[in-house]
């Protein structure tokens, strides 16, 4: 793994860290590619449960692809950033495990698909949220696949089309995160919150996710039949059985992830 992304494994969980402080976190190939290989293990890996995506320092979760490198490649290779982007998100999309983001400062453009991609965000109340492509005359083409199934098609619009910045509070008001909370509070929250993740069934989580991924674009009678049908599998799991015995028996749940 290239130091653009840091690792470290710790109480069933994954802390990603995006590495370029000096750069307000902007994204990398070499951070692409090393989330994109360690998302690939760890989604295999039965001592983790949860993961944890954030940015070093203070100045910025992350402010997307950096324009710098992006302007300096050759016209032929400038799509081969946005195709292996275009990749990390649809691979995050299919990850079997909890992904939380937790947004330490500023989130702009690209790193807007990186948040989105997480299952839950948690977020710094004095930070904001942007997509300022249109700033430079370009578009922020596979965020807004994310922001249009993420946020009411207005809100989304507005982002789009006029790069305002939208507040953390503002954020959450719309449903484009989970919480913002008081800058002080964002560790414990976090913790709280990948605590309750990593006590959950693992298989479950699997299940589920992929559960309503597929289900999200179907008409209603046959999403209604398709769960139904995956609520079928996660019954037949031994830590379903496990689950409804620790119910019955009033005891915390051993889950073995079967």
């Amino acid at each position: 793994m290239g130091n653009d992304l840091l690792c470290e494994i710790r109480d069933g969980v994954a802390f990603f860290t995006i590495n370029r402080e000096e750069r307000r976190n902007a994204i990398s190939q070499d951070m692409i590619l090393s989330l994109l290989d360690r998302l690939a293990a760890l989604d295999q890996d039965n001592d983790v449960r949860a993961v944890c995506l954030t940015g070093a320092g203070e100045r910025a979760f992350c402010s997307g692809a950096d324009l710098a490198v992006t302007l300096a490649g050759e016209e032929a290779d400038r799509l081969s950033g946005p195709r292996n982007y275009a990749r990390l998100l649809k691979e995050m999309a299919r990850f079997g495990k909890p992904l939380v983001a937790r947004v330490n400062g500023p989130c702009l453009a690209g790193g807007m698909g990186l948040m989105l991609s997480c299952d839950m965000v948690i977020a710094r109340n004095d930070t904001y949220f942007q997509t300022p492509e249109v700033n430079v005359g370009i578009f922020p083409m596979m965020v807004g696949a994310l922001l249009y199934r993420n946020l009411p098609r207005k809100k989304a619009a507005e982002m789009v089309l006029t790069g305002r910045k939208i507040p953390a509070v503002e954020a959450e008001r719309m449903g484009m995160i989970t919480r913002a909370v008081d800058p002080g509070e964002l560790d414990a929250q976090m913790e709280e919150t990948l605590k309750a993740l990593t006590s959950k069934s693992p298989i479950t989580a699997r299940i589920g996710k992929e559960a309503f991924r597929v289900m999200s674009d179907m008409p209603f009678e046959p999403a209604i039949d398709y769960l139904c049908e995956a609520l079928g599998r996660v019954i037949s799991t031994q830590d379903a059985v496990e689950g409804m015995s620790a119910f019955l028996q009033k005891r915390p749940p051993r889950f073995s992830g079967r």
